[in-house]
Formats: structure tokens, sequence, C-alpha cells
């Protein structure tokens, strides 16, 4: 323990009284407290050598800490369980695990599952404090419960009338107030017809899912409905983009390029597949940018990042994708040269044409550098007169080559 200098201690909303006579020495012994002011109100009265509360922004504050290795000895308090959605994963980023000592409070997951009778297995965990509430949304399933850590006391409110306007406003909601503490509150409603009040800062949300007949459910497929998004015709269709991501075959944690995004469709359905992956939509269209803003927040994800610029200058300086969407502008000169430059090793290129053009330059690319080429044609039953007949739409040409 010698080498451990810094502990965490994770306070629950009990305070000193939730912890045990070793855990209070601990935080008694430290030259340094780092904390909330809420924190260090609760230890107040004991006497401490230095208290420091946490600085805006927070890695101001990690720095403080960081520069503190090896010269004294540091208690950082932290909420439930520091290394859930804590402090603890923060500064873990910065300290080894073997210079640290945890101590960990159940987490408000944790107590707001054993109050709902909730196995937490089963449930939809989500961190909506400071984030965009709209999260939410891809986890909408009839049937489906969700537990989510909210940002404040008009969140509750913010939260059900999302899920009204999506469909969901028949699904039980259930504020849970500073859990585990002695204002402890537990009040169930409707989304639709959300009406609590006084509601603590200190709150966790649980939604018991129910779906209206018109309710948008995300599914877990790529391929949704082209209706689903705005867009003025520049859209990878449904079929197509589903085909393209299953070439694009994203993996946890991977970031995405779009390059001529268009509505943003297939950037968005590349974050949808999993939580952990990010994408950048590259328009050069200003107008079109905005459109993807917006489909990005209505479909649950957004995170999506837009630069409006023309590729390949806009492509400078960003994030090194570990794939590469060519979606439109694939035959201006330098998109497709930058782009294979800037690819990852391993990482994957799908590029899509319509255009003789850009058909053209795919099969010389297929030629020089290899890959697998694939001619895709989609054809859909429409009206014919009294009866039905197929409408083609226009081939799609598809080069896939991983570097």
């Amino acid at each position: 323990m010698a080498d451990r200098w810094l502990t965490i201690v994770g306070i629950g909303e009990d305070g000193l009284d939730g912890l045990t006579d070793l855990t209070k020495s601990l935080i008694a012994n430290a030259e340094v407290v780092f904390g909330g002011e809420r924190h260090l109100r609760l230890v107040r009265n004991m006497n401490l050598a230095e208290q420091r509360r946490w600085q805006s922004p927070i890695e101001t504050s990690i720095e403080e800490v960081a520069r503190l290795r090896g010269r004294k000895r540091v208690c950082v308090l932290a909420s439930g369980d520091p290394f859930h959605y804590g402090i603890g994963a923060t500064l873990a980023r910065r300290i080894p695990a073997a210079e640290m000592l945890v101590v960990t409070s159940p987490s408000s997951f944790s107590l707001a599952a054993a109050r709902m009778g909730w196995p937490l297995q089963d449930v939809t965990t989500l961190s909506l404090h400071g984030r965009p509430i709209e999260l939410v949304l891809p986890h909408l399933h009839p049937g489906r419960k969700i537990l989510a850590l909210t940002s404040d006391e008009t969140e509750p409110a913010r939260i059900s009338a999302l899920l009204t306007g999506a469909g969901f406003g028949r699904s039980a909601v259930t504020v849970l107030d500073a859990l585990g503490g002695p204002h402890e509150k537990v009040r169930t409603t409707l989304a639709q017809s959300f009406d609590l009040e006084n509601i603590s800062p200190l709150n966790v949300l649980a939604i018991d899912i129910l779906a209206d007949e018109n309710a948008r459910i995300v599914p877990l497929t790529p391929g949704l409905p082209d209706y689903w998004f705005s867009h003025d015709g520049q859209i990878t269709k449904r079929e197509i983009r589903a085909l393209t991501l299953s070439s694009l075959a994203p993996r946890r944690g991977e970031m995405l390029w779009d390059i001529g995004a268009g509505s943003g469709s297939v950037g968005i359905e590349w974050m949808l597949s999993d939580p952990s992956l990010s994408a950048i939509a590259i328009e050069a269209d200003p107008v079109r940018g905005s459109r993807i803003v917006d489909n990005a927040a209505l479909m649950g994800v957004p995170g999506l990042t837009i630069r409006v610029g023309r590729a390949p200058q806009v492509l400078e300086k960003l994030e090194q994708p570990d794939a590469i969407f060519i979606g439109g502008g694939g035959t201006d000169d330098g998109v497709v040269d930058a782009a294979i430059a800037a690819l990852k090793p391993g990482g994957r290129l799908v590029a899509n044409a319509v255009t003789l053009e850009m058909e053209a330059l795919l099969a010389l690319l297929h030629q020089q550098m290899g890959g697998s080429l694939a001619r895709i044609q989609v054809a859909r039953a429409e009206p014919l007169g009294t009866m039905s007949g197929w409408r083609p739409a226009m081939p799609v040409t598809q080069w896939v080559w991983v570097k």
C-alpha cells in the first residue's frame, strides 16, 4: 500500500454515516483532499490538512492531482461508484491503478434497480448527465427498461416530453430522488402527463417503455426507411445503405469519415450500430450540413460531428479514421488519394458510384489496388396502370478495399 498515494472514496447520499472508520481515516490522513462543494461540505468538520474544490474545466484539477504524484497523500471524494460514469475513470487515464486505493459505495444505478425491483443485468443504463437527452432515443424498444442519470431537476420533464414526441408517451417514468439518503423519494407517472414537482437535482430516471401505435422504434439492423431522414434527394437509399454498412463492417470504438455525406444517413447508421462508435460527416453544402445535424438528433446520435467544406482540403487535421465511406465528390481531384492516405492500416474504404465517371474511377482503382468490386441494382414494385410493375433504381457500383 506504500505506493498507493491516491485514495478515491465514493460517498453515498448518507454521507459519512455510510463510510467505515477505516475509510474515514483514509480521508482524515490525506494531505490534500479534492472534491466537489457538496462532498467537501460533508468532511468540513474532519480538520483536513488541505481541501481543493474541483475546477472548471475538470482537466485543470486532474492536472493538479497528477502533479502531486509521489509528493503527497491525496484523497479524491466522489459520488457512489467512482468507476461507473465517475471521476475514477478520468483519473485512471493518467494514473496507474497500482497507485490507487479505491473505496466504492453503491452506484446510483444499483440503488435505483433495487428500488424498482429490476434485475440490473437486464436494464439499459445511460448517463445523460451533461449529455444530449436524445441519446435515449435508440434505446426505446417496447418492453425494455432504462435507468438514466440526469443532469438536474429539469431533465426528467424534458426527457418525458421527448418520449411523448417520439411516440412513447404511455411509458411509465419514475423519478428517484437523492437515493440512499434521508431525503430519498420515489415517484411514478406517465411521460405524456408528467407533472412531478420539487425534484432533487440528484435524481435517476427509470423508464418502463410502452410504445404508441405510431412510435418511431429504431431497429437494431441497418437500412432505416428513407423517409425517416430529411433530404433533398442526396441520400444513400435504404437497401444500398444496408449493404454499405455491411461493407464498412463497424467495430467497437471505431471512427468513420462519411465524405459527401448528403443527408448523413450512413454516418448516422454507423453510430447507431454501437454507442462506442463515432463519425465525421463531411459535406460541402452548408444547407445539407445543417440538415445532417437535425437528422442526427432525431435518430438519437447527436454526437455525430459535422465538417462543412470541400474535400480533400477539409480532411486535414481530422481524427484518423478506421473506415471511410465516399458517397459523393469522389471524382474531385485528390479526394480518393487523401482518403487512402488518411486511413489506418487495416481500415476499410467503401466507395459507391452512380455516375459513369465515378464508376470508371472505381474500376481503375480495383485494377490497380485490388479489393472487391460489385454492381448492385434494386427494383421496387410500383403502380403500373391498374396493376403493378418493377421500377429499377439507378445501379450502384461499390468498391471495397482494406488498407
